[in-house]
């Protein structure tokens, strides 16, 4: 049996001989200490407005400037961390908990149950995942819960496939012939043996689903189908902003580079973990 404790030594030092990756684990960091310290970093109320400081230009005051209501758009900014990471962490979390239920079930137990479930996953895979998720949110309406929902069930397939061609791998294994020639139960066989050797890929989806729900958020408010005003977003400031775009472009800079620098950090980090994970680059 694999001692736990020495495959995560090996993960860290392979995870920490990619500089890119830790770059981006670094941001991450900082990314989500902001969201959590958003009350305490921000210099502003996001919804206090000034309509004597409307539009200014960044300051020693205001360092990202100011929007069209005179609020104080780094503030909106910091709060608007907590948005974004709580719809790419949460809507990802659903695809993967569902996702991986249904790959797991699928790969197992194979034949017309798995026939049933892949033919459903095609269906949705034929939609692209923005489109998906904008025809589920037109149908519910715009809310963070119902937002939530639909990135998660555009992102489900990609995960149940995973998970599914995974287990396929595994179960072929002496380890669950073995499991199986002594009369354990095929749930103990999943959750025990094939589902912790089947972490790996969805880990590194996952890192990289929520870049893409991230960005997927940023563009349906900005279409104004996501978190509606006054709670402060990145898209949903870009959308705003982009009247103003010729004559204040600090308007729609900060917020894209907000957006920018976290899908970045997110694949910085998601393709180091492909790599640390990678049983053929350990060793």
């Amino acid at each position: 049996m694999k001692d736990k404790n020495s495959e995560f030594r090996l993960f860290w030092r392979m995870l920490r001989k990619n500089k890119l990756a830790m770059l981006g684990l670094i941001i991450l960091t900082l990314i989500v200490l902001t969201a959590i310290f958003a009350n305490v970093l921000a210099p502003y109320d996001y919804t206090a407005q000034n309509l004597v400081n409307m539009k200014k230009f960044p300051s020693m005051e205001h360092p990202f400037g100011t929007d069209e209501f005179g609020r104080d758009i780094l503030s909106r900014i910091i709060y608007g961390t907590r948005q974004s990471l709580v719809i790419g962490v949460g809507s990802i979390a659903i695809a993967v908990l569902a996702g991986g239920l249904i790959g797991l079930i699928s790969g197992f137990y194979g034949g017309w149950l798995d026939n049933l479930l892949m033919r459903i996953t095609d269906v949705m895979m034929a939609i692209p995942g923005m489109l998906l998720a904008i025809a589920i949110v037109a149908a519910l309406g715009s809310s963070l819960k119902n937002l939530l929902i639909a990135i998660a069930i555009a992102k489900l397939p990609n995960f149940a496939r995973i998970m599914r061609a995974t287990v396929m791998s595994a179960r072929e294994q002496e380890y669950v012939t073995a499991s199986k020639v002594m009369g354990i139960s095929n749930w103990k066989i999943l959750l025990e043996d094939i589902l912790p050797n089947s972490l790996s890929p969805m880990i590194v989806q996952a890192t990289l689903g929520i870049a893409f729900a991230i960005l997927t958020a940023a563009g349906m408010s900005f279409m104004g189908l996501g978190i509606q005003p006054p709670t402060p977003e990145w898209g949903a400031m870009i959308s705003t902003a982009k009247n103003y775009i010729r004559d204040y472009p600090y308007m729609v800079m900060f917020p894209g580079a907000a957006i920018m620098i976290t899908i970045l950090a997110l694949n910085l980090l998601g393709d180091g973990l492909r790599d640390a994970l990678d049983p053929k680059l350990r060793y």
